[in-house]
């Protein structure tokens, strides 16, 4: 049996998840077989799951997405890192409650990736999401070695906002080695950098971005495009209405300016993870995240996961803190069943807070189902 989870995000991690599924399973079959395979898409959670898989933990002191010095963690094995922007500019890397959609940057996640050259890698999966940025990568770029000038010849300030003021885009000083890696934009949205479906106005909100701040991001962001169409030429504008350029508050953008290559975040985590391998032993998968609803059909861990194990013919089922999909739609998605803790504990306050206890009530339902 191989447990493929992802996070159930503000309860439990990835690797909680298959502990506490594996510790149900056994109390009904005590000699079960599990294999654990923490996933995740890209988002928050990345790094650890490519820790669990045998990656080695680095860590690194960054700018934190309002510059303060924060620790930040990227995954190496052999010449292969997985970098994670939430890890450097990510909202829980603000203080709580506290949102800054208009100034937060990026400059930490560049620093994560030069850490990367540093370290000698060849393959870098960028994992995007989970962020508190609205900048278009231009924090990111700036770390490389990119310069934005305002009309004075002078550094624009961090954040989105500052970006109308950029006169001047010279990216002659990016750092050489990029040139030579193999750079994957990991991610589970494809939205362009700007527009109705652009970065600011699908995920500005979740930002603290109200509705005159949109319209600054939006406007900046498209400016931000112009100038590095005139450093660049016409590719730039084919970057910002490329699928992922919006993504993570547009780093993606700034991703595809580096040369970076744009993949679906599960797809790719699932190749570096060695999922292919582990799904060959296994004859029942468990997947699952805190929500299954409609975002999880469009490029989410749980369907990525039941995508490759209904291609080699291997049932899959899921647990889930919350349940929002009928059966059919779960079954279109390659996934027979859905566990969800309200279906043990019905009061939601407690399926958050005792998370751990009640996966393992869930996962010996499904033990009694499958293996009994």
């Amino acid at each position: 049996m191989l447990i493929a989870a992802d996070k159930f995000k503000g309860s439990l991690t990835a690797v909680q998840v298959a502990e506490r599924v594996t510790a149900g399973l056994r109390r009904v079959a005590p000699r079960v077989e599990v294999e654990s395979l923490p996933v995740a898409d890209g988002g928050d959670g990345t790094v650890d799951a490519a820790v669990a898989a045998g990656f080695e933990r680095r860590e690194v002191r960054v700018a934190g997405p309002l510059g303060d010095e924060v620790t930040a963690a990227y995954a190496l094995r052999g010449d292969t890192a997985v970098v994670e922007m939430a890890e450097a500019s990510g909202l829980q890397r603000l203080p709580k409650g506290v949102f800054a959609p208009l100034v937060s940057s990026t400059y930490g996640s560049g620093e994560l990736l030069r850490a990367a050259l540093d370290a000698g890698a060849r393959t870098i999966v960028f994992g995007v999401g989970g962020s508190a940025t609205t900048d278009g990568g231009a924090g990111m770029l700036s770390a490389l070695g990119a310069r934005f000038l305002d009309a004075h010849g002078e550094p624009v300030a961090p954040g989105g906002a500052a970006l109308r003021d950029v006169e001047t885009a010279d990216l002659s000083g990016l750092d050489d080695r990029l040139s030579a890696v193999d750079l994957v934009l990991a991610s589970d949205v494809d939205n362009p950098l700007t527009g109705p479906k652009g970065a600011p106005a699908v995920y500005g909100p979740q930002k603290g971005a109200g509705p005159d701040d949109v319209a600054t991001l939006d406007t900046a962001l498209a400016h931000f495009a112009t100038v590095l169409e005139k450093a660049i030429g016409p590719k730039a504008a084919g970057y910002a209405s490329a699928p992922g350029a919006g993504a993570a508050g547009g780093i993606g953008y700034g991703a595809l300016v580096l040369g970076a290559r744009f993949r679906p975040g599960i797809e790719v985590m699932l190749e570096v993870l060695g999922f292919a391998a582990a799904l060959e032993r296994a004859t029942l998968v468990i997947t699952g995240e805190g929500s299954l609803d409609e975002q999880t059909l469009h490029g989410k861990a749980p369907a990525g996961v039941a995508a490759a194990a209904r291609a080699e013919g291997k049932e899959v089922v899921a647990v889930c803190g919350r349940l929002a999909l009928p059966p059919e739609a779960l079954g279109r998605a390659g996934i027979r069943r859905a566990y969800p803790l309200t279906e043990v504990e019905p009061d939601i306050a407690k399926c958050i807070s005792d998370a751990g206890p009640i996966l393992e009530r869930v996962a010996e339902n499904i033990g009694r189902d499958f293996l009994v």
